[in-house]
């Protein structure tokens, strides 16, 4: 999947995933979910690593 796709898929343009992908740019909770649902990422997954870190 591309950038561009995922943009798409988000209603926004493609520089707004690459802002995000080379730090310039923090996803609040929201995007985070929404993004997660589209790439097939299970966000409860990280979380989980996350609390047992």
């Amino acid at each position: 999947m591309t950038q561009a796709d995922v943009a798409r898929a988000m209603g926004r343009h493609q520089p707004f995933i690459a802002n995000i992908e080379k730090g310039e740019r923090r996803v609040d909770l929201i995007e985070l979910l929404e993004m997660s649902e589209i790439v097939g990422f299970d966000v409860h997954e990280l979380i989980d690593e996350l609390k047992s870190a």
